[in-house]
């Protein structure tokens, strides 16, 4: 029997469309600063090649972005970005699955948290289906 957790979509307001639903998920990261668990919701970004957390998410779990990460730029639809590649995997929770996954911080913070397809969601069934994402692990 296959384990899984399911999250609503979101409804957002959008300047092109009237509303948008968007494919979230409810994440915690632990957090070495305040020494317990910070929840995102997060969009899931099957286009992402890694999770990518905004700027001031790393002073919120206890990262320093030049001792514990390398950066490097990269090129996106929103043109270029630094992106600050942690050298360690982060501990997550994705309902009652437990992960460590690559994390990446861009150099801004009018961005939101993507949860990406490196080492996080490439290890699960994703379905996305009547606006409701299905997490599920045999």
């Amino acid at each position: 029997m296959k384990r899984k957790v399911s999250f609503p979509y979101e409804s957002k307001k959008s300047t092109i469309f009237k509303l948008v639903k968007r494919p979230i998920a409810n994440v915690k990261f632990w957090s070495n600063r305040f020494r317990k668990w910070i929840s995102y919701n997060m969009i899931v970004d099957t286009g992402a090649d890694y999770t990518i957390l905004p700027f001031s998410d790393a002073a919120d779990l206890g990262i320093d972005l030049e001792k514990e990460c390398i950066s490097f730029e990269t090129r996106g639809i929103g043109g270029t970005e630094t992106v600050y590649l942690l050298r360690r995997k982060v501990k997550v929770e994705i309902g009652n699955f437990s992960r460590e996954i690559p994390v990446g911080f861009l150099s801004r913070d009018d961005i939101p948290e993507l949860l990406g397809r490196q080492e996080c969601l490439n290890n699960f069934d994703v379905l996305f289906s009547r606006f409701t994402t299905i997490f599920s692990k045999p």
